[in-house]
């Protein structure tokens, strides 16, 4: 591996001695159990160092492709490397889809599924919430399968790479429907001013987003993903709640062009074409960029909207856009939305990360009173200790570690820091 390689947003340089990518489970079992440091490599979303090692990196993206769909259970099995985007249409043709998706479909099923990644919807879990089962090489290069009612399940879906390197997962499935999407602009803050305003706005449609720049006045874009047929009529009205019906398509970010976004204006299309925000042709987002997101519940929105507005003047100046969506509560060990209904505020940043740092920490000094967890893929400066405090299942998860990885052959810097062996 050279020094040149880096994640998607440039922003970390891997510090790997070799890239490799098996053909086979079989040569990804050989190559686990040769290692000394090996770390799992997803699509390189990620924009902490949970990833990097000194060792091996693995990816699993030369892995033979799976897509098994067992209709009578209501589930599909897909290999861990592929991305959300390079698999939906085939669930649609045959009927199916999944709960949500993320923003991007560019992401690799086991990434965002070990980090905790999600779309939006107040009834919508995590895309780690329709994980049925795993497979996994382990670190002897045996393989292990944990299922939906295993001891040891909810600490093995959000699990940071650290108990194996993921070969396949099986997923819980629904009906496939379709989804229209509007944007409105300039909604006023007013309407997201305490508990029920929120909730009322929150859950408008299947999925909804707020972009707001924190420079004060009105939320600059919402964005309504309503299901065809079921939550939603074929028109929108040319105000709502105070904002404005986009008249034309919308990017997340003023500038960017919007034919990399989603189709837009009503039109409906298939969920995996309306429910993440951009188009898996085009480059996601903006891509010179940092992210940072923190969640908390539900319940406490209002107030964490109030508390970042009072740093508008520090968030705003080293901000591109920040978005705010919904988490539904889950039961995994190390998600963000693990025992609560959660919002999360995320952050894109310039890339500018000795700026950005000193922020980060007034945001989360901020949202500490309400108990907000980061994502574990993107930067923050919470404390470990800060974050034992959190996750009741902190201490189970460290257990989980050892028993899986004795040696440490999955740890790196990120995993040595925030848990400590």
């Amino acid at each position: 591996m050279t020094p040149a390689e880096k994640n998607w947003a440039g922003n970390i340089t891997f510090g790997a001695r070799r890239l490799r990518t098996p053909g086979s489970e079989a040569e990804l079992q050989e190559t686990v159990a040769a290692g000394t440091r090996v770390r799992a490599l997803g699509t390189r979303h990620s924009f902490s160092t949970v990833a990097d090692t000194a060792g091996d990196l693995v990816s699993v993206a030369g892995l033979p492709r799976t897509v098994d769909i067992d209709r009578e259970a209501g589930t599909v099995t897909v290999s861990a490397g592929l991305r959300f985007g390079e698999f939906a249409d085939e669930l649609h043709r045959n009927g199916f889809a999944l709960h949500n998706l993320g923003s991007l479909p560019h992401i690799s099923v086991a990434g965002a599924c070990a980090t905790g990644t999600h779309g939006s919807g107040v009834g919508n879990t995590s895309l780690a919430g329709a994980v049925r089962a795993l497979d996994m090489v382990t670190a002897d290069g045996t393989t292990a399968r944990l299922t939906r009612g295993d001891a040891d399940f909810p600490g093995a879906v959000v699990a940071l790479g650290a108990l194996g390197v993921v070969t396949r997962l099986t997923l819980d499935l629904v009906p496939a429907f379709d989804v229209r999407q509007w944007v409105y602009e300039d909604l006023p803050q007013a309407r997201i001013g305490d508990r029920a305003g929120f909730d009322e706005v929150m859950s408008a449609a299947y999925s909804v987003s707020l972009f707001t720049d924190w420079r004060g006045g009105p939320v600059n874009q919402v964005w309504l993903k309503q299901r065809v047929g079921a939550d939603g009529p074929t028109e929108a009205p040319a105000e709502w709640l105070g904002a404005r019906l986009a008249d034309g398509p919308r990017h997340p970010i003023q500038g960017m062009p919007a034919e990399n976004c989603t189709r837009q204006q009503g039109v409906p299309g298939a969920w995996h074409e309306r429910l993440p925000h951009f188009r898996l042709e085009f480059t996601p987002s903006n891509g010179d960029e940092l992210q940072s997101e923190y969640f908390v519940a539900r319940s406490d929105a209002a107030a964490a909207f109030a508390a970042l507005d009072r740093l508008r003047d520090r968030i705003a100046p080293l901000l591109q856009i920040s978005e705010i969506r919904t988490v539904a509560r889950d039961d995994l060990w190390l998600s963000p939305a693990s025992g609560t209904d959660a919002v999360a505020f995320h952050f894109t940043w310039v890339q500018d990360i000795a700026a950005v740092t000193p922020v980060l920490g007034a945001i989360e000094e901020a949202l500490a009173p309400f108990g907000a967890r980061p994502h574990w893929g993107k930067v923050f400066t919470t404390a470990p200790e800060t974050l034992r405090t959190l996750y009741p299942q902190y201490a189970g998860f460290e257990k989980l570690m050892a028993g899986f990885d004795p040696a440490g052959k999955f740890r790196n810097d990120f995993l040595d820091r925030h848990f400590p062996q």
